[in-house]
């Protein structure tokens, strides 16, 4: 089986960058698979998270990525994946330098941009956005772009004026997450949404839908199968 990556960033720090990546973690454990998460949030959000999870649901291995003394992203030792991983998440830093973050995409990653209905964080995503298909390399690379709305209320004017920002991009935007303490509640039992039985979570269950059916798309490649940049070999 193949290894799937999936990059979460976004350089405005308080997006949700921790939520979207456990979530996800938590959905592929759920399916049984190896799943291993590499945070680089100083704070640790992710691995704590992951501290909190009971024994008898899906395990996730946690990496801390973030002891790294000249801040680059590219640490072999840190970023070194075993073969019987299926999944590997990053939940990249705030603020990272898009050159750094380019030294981390391999031909057909997936990399999910959250945003908030915010001005401020609008223009940051923007400028970003555009440095990630220039200076990043994005598109050279056939790297797959997503965008989430993050922490939404529906019915505001701001967040009409993030989804008209969001649909004038040429990149998928793929589901907006409302604003609700259920993800909050989540990452205190060390759970994702999709863990949460019942009537409560069965929004948030929907709007995660069209994100696991995005990455879920087989990736059509033009070439044979390249070996993942962090993936090692038994010695």
């Amino acid at each position: 089986m193949s290894l799937q990556r999936i990059i979460v960033t976004n350089p405005k720090g308080g997006c949700g960058k921790s939520t979207i990546t456990t979530n996800i973690a938590s959905h592929y454990a759920l399916q049984g698979k190896n799943v291993r998460l590499f945070d680089h949030d100083n704070q640790g959000s992710s691995l704590a998270w992951i501290r909190r999870r009971d024994d008898n649901v899906g395990e996730i291995t946690g990496v801390d990525a973030s002891k790294n003394s000249d801040h680059r992203l590219t640490r072999s030792w840190q970023l070194r994946v075993p073969p019987e991983t299926d999944v590997a998440l990053i939940d990249s830093p705030a603020g990272t330098d898009i050159t750094e973050l380019a030294a981390l995409f391999q031909q057909n990653d997936s990399v999910l941009i959250p945003v908030l209905p915010s001005p401020i964080d609008i223009h940051a995503t923007a400028h970003f956005i555009k440095e990630l298909l220039t200076t990043g390399g994005a598109r050279k690379r056939m790297i797959r772009i997503a965008i989430i709305a993050n922490r939404v209320r529906k019915n505001t004017h701001m967040y009409h004026s993030l989804e008209r920002f969001l649909f004038s991009l040429n990149i998928p935007f793929i589901s907006s997450l409302r604003d609700t303490q259920l993800y909050a509640k989540a990452i205190e039992q060390g759970v994702g949404v999709q863990e949460i039985a019942g009537w409560r979570s069965k929004v948030d269950r929907q709007q995660w839908a069209p994100i696991f059916r995005w990455l879920e798309t087989p990736v059509v490649t033009e070439s044979a199968p390249i070996t993942p940049l962090f993936r090692h070999h038994e010695q």
